[in-house]
């Protein structure tokens, strides 16, 4: 994990770009924001200024001041894309290409354009940008995106937890409000493509990280996306999938929309950090997008969540990292001219003693820490 601070992280990131800092009125709950990189949060702290930095950023990249080809991992705990990556419907790879990593581009307003402040207080803020795509069936498409940052108060994490926490527990929590209107004159159809938002995590990674992600009855796990997942990486027991997020290995699952419950997060035993992540799920909906990098038979039946663990792509190859990611999506959805989906994704950490952040863990995922911490 990380060792920088809050206070580190947040004179860096200021030499390079405009920043946006978000806080609650003691000062200790902060979150950081980036305009230029689409309105994206790049980190946040339990324990103001000097405190430990929870998200993941590309230090190097970001300093180089120079834009990559097919990705700029910049970094940050809420970044906002659209999926889907790969099929007939891509947003990632033009008409007639081959789906490898030579052909696979990043569109630019979701990869290196900024996003326009609309509206900012002390602990929220509003973004706003126009986005023209065409997908790889030639499908194109016209949208505005909204999308708001909210610094969440104890009241507010309380309602969304349904509990209340240890007082002694350093928090910090944000939220952000992710809108897609379609702004041209066709309505979006299943047969031409549709559009979902994603909302993609980054974090530190360490060798006692374990990410947690609760299941339903059918516990189904996908592990097919960089080859099946090794048993030590990944279990599946008791309803809960357990997958390491040690970043020294590049592995990615998924959960189907049959079997995802709309939480997950992980577990730091070494710095007593709980992240969880909630987000918004349409039950009533089984239309997920597919990002599989292949023309497919099944192009929405996707996955709701998904979590990557980095590491070298090849033996002796340099990680893109490392890092973690926790992910969410939004179901696809068949939009008129003006209307509108929306997707919300809420990130909280919990710093504090074992038998404080234990409580927490079992009212959210319904395991305690030592069923975590002995799961892999």
């Amino acid at each position: 994990m990380n060792s920088s601070t809050f206070a580190a992280d947040m004179a860096f990131m200021a030499k390079y770009k405009e920043t946006i800092v978000l806080e609650n009125k003691t000062g200790q709950a902060k979150v950081l924001v980036v305009p230029d990189y689409q309105g994206r949060v790049m980190t946040s702290t339990a324990a103001g200024n000097d405190g430990v930095s929870f998200g993941w950023l590309n230090y190097e990249l970001i300093a180089s001041g120079k834009l990559n080809q097919h990705i700029n991992a910049f970094g940050g705990e809420d970044r906002f894309w659209l999926g889907p990556e790969g099929g007939q419907f891509s947003l990632f790879f033009k008409a007639g290409d081959a789906f490898d990593l030579e052909h696979w581009q990043t569109p630019a307003p979701i990869d290196s354009e900024p996003f326009e402040v609309k509206e900012q207080s002390q602990s929220h803020v509003t973004f706003q940008k126009n986005i023209h795509l065409v997908n790889y069936s030639n499908t194109a498409f016209s949208l505005d995106v909204e999308r708001d940052i909210r610094l969440l108060n104890d009241e507010m994490m309380t309602t969304a937890l349904g509990s209340e926490f240890d007082p002694t527990v350093q928090a910090v929590a944000f939220e952000t409000v992710n809108k897609v209107t379609n702004s041209g004159a066709e309505t979006w159809k299943k047969e031409t493509g549709l559009l979902s938002i994603w909302i993609l995590g980054m974090f530190n990674p360490s060798a006692s990280t374990t990410i947690v992600i609760p299941l339903k009855d059918e516990a189904v796990v996908n592990d097919s996306y960089f080859g099946k997942v090794p048993a030590d990486r990944l279990v599946v027991k008791n309803g809960i999938a357990y997958f390491k997020g040690d970043g020294q290995y590049r592995s990615k699952i998924g959960v189907p929309p049959s079997s995802a419950k709309p939480i997950m997060g992980s577990y730091d035993s070494l710095k007593n950090v709980l992240t969880i992540v909630q987000f918004s799920f349409d039950t009533e909906t089984k239309d997920y997008v597919n990002s599989a990098w292949e023309l497919q038979d099944h192009p929405f039946a996707g996955d709701v969540l998904n979590s990557y663990n980095d590491g070298p792509p090849a033996p002796g190859a340099k990680p893109l990292g490392p890092f973690y990611e926790l992910e969410s999506s939004s179901a696809a959805k068949e939009l008129a001219p003006g209307e509108t989906l929306t997707h919300i994704h809420r990130t909280f950490h919990f710093v504090g003693q074992k038998n404080a952040l234990n409580a927490i863990a079992q009212s959210q995922f319904g395991v305690g820490l030592a069923e975590i911490e002995s799961a892999l």
